[in-house]
């Protein structure tokens, strides 16, 4: 038997050397990390629980109504409902400033919503009506707006994250102060581009914030069975991006990390991400019986954790709001959406001529108010 050769001095120091670098770069990423313990929630004054709590339900309505056209016939193809999630989009929106950008996945109508968008517009879109978001011709998955800053949702599993990348990109490249908000779920956290997108992004320090909507089933399994890492915010560690776990059952835990990393952001230090803890009440898209849960489960969700049922329990016990006055918000939110409804059966149906337009590239106007 050959014998075995012995390590050089030289390759003995080489080793040492290795791990002492090693060592010293795990070091500062963890104390990246421990930089980053998620913030208390923000102090909301009446006005932000006002304006949190029109916001949530407007987008509760909206997905309640939309499933109910879905199963009349009027809306096509997939619709995934943001049921439950509300509390993520509408904390981040009150974290942003004008010109910051978001784009995100196929669960997108609360974002839209979230960022301005006309319920009419939306609505009209997902009925596949001529005064939708894209003509008509996007339907659910497929909406933009260059007015409110919202780069669109996007059917390909994690595709959206790449686009939100190059939106820091350019933002860097032309010196603005704006950031990139990229929503992506648990089941995307998976996609190889996403960390192709981690790399560049911590590279060259991009202003990009990655949201993590981590709703715990992805499209019906468990991230317990689908992920060898399920804390979503250490994603990043290989690439020097910090992170941090949020409630994102609380709008106002949301607020508050949606403020810190504005500001890391902001301040040029690069890419963060955010792990919002969340959960869908429905199932993935409308044709999902979700029977990979108990309804038991959902229920105790519902039940203790609503971030809309939250909001409204301080409006009335810390802020002396009446039920009236909290009913009468909620009115006011319905009418919008059965108004965006009657508009959505109603507008015509795109002229055949617009299969020909915008086949490459081409303005697409806002919706009809």
């Amino acid at each position: 038997m050959a014998a075995r050769p012995r390590k050089s001095a030289s390759n003995a120091s080489a080793g040492k050397a290795a791990k002492s670098v090693s060592e010293s770069s795990a070091e500062q990423i963890v104390k990246t990390l421990e930089h980053f313990d998620a913030p208390a929630p923000a102090k909301f004054s009446k006005d932000d629980e006002i304006r949190s709590y029109r916001d949530m339900l407007l987008i509760r309505r909206f997905e309640e109504k939309a499933g109910q056209l879905y199963g009349m016939g009027f809306i096509g193809g997939f619709c995934h409902l943001y049921i439950g999630q509300e509390a993520v989009v509408v904390g981040m929106q009150m974290a942003m400033k004008d010109g910051d950008q978001v784009v995100t996945g196929y669960r997108d109508h609360g974002h839209m919503l979230a960022t301005g968008m006309e319920a009419r517009g939306v609505m009209a879109e997902l009925t596949g009506r001529r005064s939708g978001y894209s003509r008509g011709k996007g339907g659910s998955m497929h909406m933009f707006s260059k007015e409110k800053k919202f780069y669109g949702g996007h059917g390909i599993v994690g595709a959206q994250v790449p686009i939100g990348t190059g939106l820091a990109f350019s933002n860097k490249y032309e010196g603005t102060d704006a950031i990139a908000i990229t929503y992506f779920g648990d089941g995307a956290a998976n996609q190889g581009q996403v960390y192709e997108s981690f790399n560049m992004a911590s590279l060259w320090k991009l202003p990009v914030v990655y949201v993590v909507e981590n709703n715990r089933y992805a499209m019906g399994t468990s991230v317990n069975r689908a992920s060898a890492e399920t804390d979503f915010s250490h994603r990043g560690l290989s690439f020097k991006i910090p992170g941090f776990q949020v409630d994102g059952m609380d709008v106002r835990a949301v607020k508050a990390a949606g403020d810190l990393a504005a500001e890391h952001c902001r301040s040029g230090e690069g890419p963060i991400i955010l792990e919002m803890m969340t959960y869908r009440y429905r199932g993935h898209s409308m044709s999902d019986p979700a029977k990979y849960r108990t309804r038991d489960e959902v229920q105790k969700m519902r039940s203790e954790s609503d971030p809309i049922e939250q909001v409204k329990k301080r409006l009335v016990s810390d802020h002396g709001m009446s039920e009236d006055d909290v009913k009468a918000i909620d009115k006011e939110v319905r009418d919008v959406v059965a108004d965006a409804a009657d508009f959505a059966q109603s507008d015509p149906e795109p002229d055949p001529s617009e299969l020909w337009t915008d086949i490459y590239a081409d303005d697409i106007p806002q919706a009809a108010e």
